[in-house]
């Protein structure tokens, strides 16, 4: 019972990051929009918000339900990966600063983003998110929520960054190996 009241400590801890993620993206999405930033993406962001919002009530509710016995191991190390998950996440929206948000809106004009983890990959955010979406849920064994959120979230990230590339697309070029404009 005793991991069972942290994992759920750690979900509303999680829960909380991703209300703070929303403080931010809303004011950095305002900033882009007030210098003619460009939204794409509408149509699939509503299923990322219920999907993301789903992986939180999922791996509590089968936490819950199933009260699998967790082996220490399996814990923490799923808690390492959350952690460095959220590392990842915030450093990227460090990086990109009033360019993060959780939409996909380009502003004319602005150069991609190449420094910070945009030096060694063209989305390393969504490489958060993957590691969160399995990890997370893991730390209690909740492996059902794992694997529904892993494979939705496949397609989901399938059009997502389908939909950035094409976005990125009308940036100016910038040199190096990766490019990139918001989260």
């Amino acid at each position: 019972m005793t991991t069972l009241l942290a994992f759920t400590v750690l979900v509303a801890l999680v829960g909380l990051e991703r209300v703070a993620e929303l403080v931010v993206s809303t004011r950095n999405a305002a900033w882009s929009r007030e210098r003619g930033g460009v939204e794409s993406g509408l149509g699939h962001f509503p299923f990322m918000v219920v999907l993301h919002t789903a992986l939180l009530v999922g791996a509590l509710a089968e936490a819950w339900l199933r009260r699998p016995d967790v082996p220490s191991l399996l814990a923490w190390s799923m808690l390492t990966l959350v952690v460095a998950s959220q590392a990842l996440r915030w450093w990227c929206i460090a990086t990109l600063g009033r360019r993060w948000n959780t939409r996909v809106i380009v502003v004319p004009g602005l150069a991609p983003v190449s420094s910070g983890p945009y030096r060694f990959l063209r989305h390393p955010n969504y490489v958060a998110v993957v590691v969160e979406g399995v990890a997370l849920p893991l730390v209690h064994a909740a492996w059902i929520t794992a694997v529904v959120f892993t494979v939705l979230n496949a397609g989901l990230l399938a059009v997502r960054i389908r939909t950035e590339n094409v976005a990125l697309a009308t940036l100016p070029p910038v040199s190096g190996p990766a490019e990139h404009a918001d989260a």
